[in-house]
């Protein structure tokens, strides 16, 4: 596997171990590191010597604390919708796994870094883990899938709230909402429960565990892209005067004064 820029990488025992290595910015996905995710799970349907996923963040504070700020502030309405639609690829890739890929949720999963934790196939949270969608209050709706993924997750009622408000999960809510399979209170624990999981999984036929992935995805399936319509959306809110109010608001640490323009 291709040494990356932002995320270490290293296979023992048939686990691969990935780790989204920007701790200074928090974890931040920006293009590059989508990027090396896209490439990584490109090679790992046909890599027989992986038979498991783990994804975690570097150090405690987060696992992805979002999308890369600087990167998302100079958007326009047509690369916005590529960006979108590019992260939602990326996402697509690791949801559609034949291996089975579990995040190791460290500190804050929030907008595409929650988006990234419910693409897996399952979640193992830290004490200290806390989930969210806060793009509404940089004017703006998640892009990856989380209008998706999170409402297939946890049902429409509970997702919208989440959405609308912007408003964080602690584990004990995420927990109680079906968001997560286990919870542990460092993150060592958490990887080690994550090993346990997919030592067992390893132990089974592996074209029956990627039969799984292809079926449970396919309960989700619709006519309607709702994807499509998520990147459309995302594309049109940057565009509008409450990103740009929202954005510049978020870099001067003050409340946006949103107008609906």
């Amino acid at each position: 596997m291709a040494e990356q820029k932002n995320i270490l990488s290293e296979t023992k025992d048939g686990i691969l171990y990935l780790t989204i290595n920007r701790e200074p910015k928090l974890n931040a996905l920006n293009f590059s590191t989508l990027e090396e995710l896209k490439n990584i799970f490109n090679e790992v349907n046909d890599n027989k010597a992986i038979r498991g996923v783990i994804i975690t963040g570097a150090g405690e504070k987060a696992f992805v604390a979002g999308a890369d700020i600087n990167e998302i502030s100079e958007l326009n309405e047509l690369n916005a919708r590529k960006f979108a639609e590019f992260g939602q690829e990326v996402f697509e890739i690791i949801e559609s796994c034949h291996k089975p890929v579990i995040a190791v949720v460290n500190g804050y999963a929030l907008g595409g870094g929650c988006e990234l934790a419910i693409a897996c196939h399952m979640r193992i949270a830290t004490a200290n883990a806390k989930f969210g969608q806060p793009e509404v209050n940089l004017g703006i709706i998640p892009g990856y899938g989380g209008t998706q993924r999170l409402t297939h997750l946890i049902g429409r009622t509970k997702a919208t709230e989440i959405l609308m408000t912007g408003d964080m999960l602690d584990v004990d809510e995420a927990r109680t909402l079906g968001l997560l399979n286990h919870v542990e209170a460092t993150k060592d624990l958490a990887i080690a429960r994550a090993e346990e999981i997919l030592k067992k999984i390893m132990s089974k036929a592996p074209l029956s565990i990627g039969m799984i992935v292809d079926c449970v995805n396919a309960v989700y399936a619709s006519d309607e892209n709702g994807y499509q319509i998520e990147a459309n959306s995302f594309a049109r809110c940057v565009k509008s005067e409450d990103y740009r109010e929202g954005t510049k608001a978020f870099l001067e640490k003050r409340k946006p004064n949103f107008k609906g323009e």
